[in-house]
């Protein structure tokens, strides 16, 4: 198992590239590949990242709970 301070900088770099990803995979969907959407989209990614790092705090415990069961199962 990483160290705290380790799993804290992967949380930040894997939901920094989600949010990056996933607000322009959406916003591409809902607007197109239109202006508005090139202008959208870092405001979108503003919003979506903080949020996302949040939640990753509690929920990552919980994946990793449950992966930990899966896997020990499956031996």
């Amino acid at each position: 198992m990483p160290n705290k301070y380790s799993l804290l900088i992967a949380q930040a770099l894997i939901t920094l590239t989600m949010a990056f990803s996933m607000s322009g995979i959406m916003g591409f969907i809902a607007l197109g590949p239109t202006p508005e959407w090139l202008a959208s989209w870092p405001k979108s990614f503003i919003i979506a990242w903080p949020i996302a790092f949040c939640l990753t705090l509690p929920v990552g415990r919980i994946a990793f709970a449950i992966s930990g069961r899966l896997t020990a199962a499956a031996k």
